[in-house]
């Protein structure tokens, strides 16, 4: 079966005459089909918790474009949910958490092995795209690295600068590298199940490592991303792990050797010429086109894609956005760019 599929030949480190393409956040506000499902749920956290519904909005963009892979719809703070954190959504804000910023509360967090109680629905919407998917499809699962996962946890929502994580940081590391420790630990056995219900990818995503700077980077990004990927791969040996160190600029420079990841996403902070020349050479890349283009289309759109195309056609490639495809993005856009990829 993993014969036909594109994106494990590229995270073997194959190099192919056309990149496979799947897109973040491709089960989204952008599509019409997604936003009925999501009503019909009555809430995002519904939906998620929903099995059905969520096998439902992950083929949505599988069937409206052919993508070579489907991500699992989930959200990387259902972990922090199962470990006992309280998450709910504001409409129009995004989500809150419960926080954390002392050792009473890190100590009120449930053991990791009470994770699956909570996680069992993201598990079974797995075990349904196994079966729904077409054969040719890659199914992938995700969790959040734990930096990223912890910033969230402290802070209580999403903030510009990580601010409350880095004042955790500086002000008691015991407790800050103790959640750190319960979140990786935790990501472990999230994404085992996943991989056990039927995942063939995981992705890890650091989508808040660029404000991570020096030492830190390497001590909060890069050792959990390592420590995470080696007892995955230890448990299921051969499963690809993409790991996604958002605006890590000159440090994604060597995470494939130092992570062992299988691929490292590229945001479009950096270009796709420089991640070629030093990042493309450890390894599969995945990236990078400016997810602004999904809005404004166009020649530019083509254009770029074909740029990047090009710029990774030397090495193994999967094609996807530098970050998330956006609410406001026009669904034609993002014909345009997969026919741009495939040279329709």
């Amino acid at each position: 079966m993993a014969a036909d599929k594109t994106i494990l030949k590229a995270l073997a480190g194959e190099t192919q005459p056309t990149p496979p393409i799947w897109m973040m956040r491709q089960a989204g506000r952008y599509l019409p089909e997604y936003r009925a499902t999501r009503a019909q749920a009555g809430d995002f956290l519904s939906l998620c918790y929903n099995s059905d519904l969520a096998t439902e909005v992950t083929l949505q963009p599988i069937r409206r474009y052919g993508f070579d892979a489907a991500i699992l719809f989930a959200d990387i703070l259902l972990l922090p949910q199962a470990l006992g954190a309280d998450l709910w959504f504001v409409t129009g804000e995004g989500p809150r958490l419960s926080t954390i910023t002392d050792q009473g509360g890190l100590d009120a967090l449930k053991p990791v092995a009470d994770i699956h109680e909570t996680l069992n629905p993201i598990y079974q919407t797995i075990r349904n795209l196994t079966t729904a998917l077409p054969r040719e499809t890659t199914l992938i699962g995700f969790a959040g690295a734990p930096w990223t996962v912890a910033t969230y946890m402290i802070a209580g929502r999403g903030t510009p600068d990580q601010g409350p994580a880095h004042a955790l940081k500086a002000e008691n590391k015991a407790v800050f590298e103790g959640l750190l420790d319960r979140i990786t630990e935790g990501t472990i056995e999230y994404l085992s199940a996943q991989i056990e219900a039927g995942a063939e990818v995981v992705k890890l995503f650091d989508s808040w490592a660029g404000s991570l700077k020096g030492a830190d980077f390497d001590k909060y990004a890069t050792a959990p991303a390592k420590r995470i990927i080696s007892e995955l791969k230890a448990r299921h040996p051969g499963i690809p792990v993409i790991a996604f160190p958002r605006e890590a600029g000159d440090k994604y420079i060597g995470f494939h050797a130092k992570t062992g990841a299988d691929c490292v996403a590229i945001d479009d902070s950096v270009t796709a010429e420089w991640a070629a020349e030093h990042v493309q050479k450890d390894g599969c890349v995945q990236g990078n086109l400016a997810s602004s283009h999904m809005v404004t289309g166009g020649d530019a759109l083509v254009r770029e894609t074909k740029r990047i195309v090009k710029a990774f056609g030397n090495g193994p490639h999967i094609f996807n956005l530098g970050h998330g495809i956006t609410p406001d993005a026009d669904p034609d856009n993002v014909q345009r760019m997969i026919d741009a990829v495939r040279g329709a």
